[in-house]
């Protein structure tokens, strides 16, 4: 069995609502669905990260099932509008919710003041992480340098889509990790994710964190054991440690490494 803490999945819940996004609504995926892929894989799955998808919107009702179901070392991360009281935010720290994302890529977002603005609100109310699904190809000037002022952030999918190396090196120099999750979605060849991992983990290897991406809505190919595998050839079993459970988990659960 591989062991991971699983940074970044969706659980999709026929239960609550959803929201139509650039014409896409997701299938469900429950639960149970993710704990009998993930089983069938020979993946043991010790604790993560349930994400709001774009497709969810500002709804967080689901998040307190979910979290009850996974148990322990499960926690959430959601979207939030910029009016959202800290009497409410308070009240989603205490059903699991421990970050807040910013779905750029997705265009449900906010401006850079705003996002600025929020992220250091959560993180002074209760220690939230923030995250941020943006295309690092494409920011402008002021999107990239706001990265680099905000309080406990990293970084989705390998930053979307190819771009420089440096820009990659400067963001791992920084201490804002990057997540190795959506290869089906991302823009780079499986060759190149490989030398990716090798380049940023030399730089930094409390930088890289593994997530599944499940149910891997509206990526090109879904993920599969495959990913691990690429993962597992790439670097030796220090670096593997690192990548598929102790960043993770020191990252959302503050535990040391």
């Amino acid at each position: 069995m591989q062991k991971i803490f699983d940074s970044h999945f969706h659980i999709i819940d026929p239960k609550f609502p959803l929201e139509e996004n650039q014409g896409f609504v997701p299938d469900y995926y429950t639960v149970n669905d993710y704990l009998k892929e993930l089983k069938e894989m020979s993946i043991e799955v010790t604790g993560g990260a349930i994400v709001s998808g774009s497709f969810q919107g500002y709804h967080q009702d689901y998040f307190a099932d979910a979290i009850s179901e996974l148990g322990n070392n499960f926690i959430g991360i959601t979207q939030l509008p910029f009016d959202t009281t800290d009497e409410d935010i308070l009240k989603l720290n205490d059903v699991g919710i421990k970050g807040i994302r910013f779905n750029i890529y997705r265009r449900l977002s906010a401006s850079p003041k705003e996002i600025k603005q929020l992220s250091e609100r959560v993180y002074k109310l209760c220690n939230w992480k923030t995250e941020l699904y943006l295309n690092l190809q494409t920011i402008d000037k002021e999107l990239e340098e706001l990265i680099f002022t905000l309080p406990k952030v990293s970084i989705d999918h390998l930053g979307m889509h190819k771009c420089s190396i440096d820009k990659l090196k400067k963001i791992v120099t920084a201490d804002i990790p990057i997540r190795l999750t959506g290869f089906g979605r991302v823009g780079y060849k499986r060759d190149e994710i490989s030398e990716l991992i090798t380049i940023l983990y030399s730089e930094n290897p409390s930088c890289l964190m593994f997530g599944s991406d499940l149910p891997s809505t509206r990526a090109k190919y879904r993920f599969s054991y495959n990913d691990i595998k690429l993962i597992k050839e790439t670097v030796g079993s220090e670096a593997q440690d690192r990548i598929f459970f102790r960043n993770g988990e020191n990252w959302y659960i503050d535990k040391k490494l």
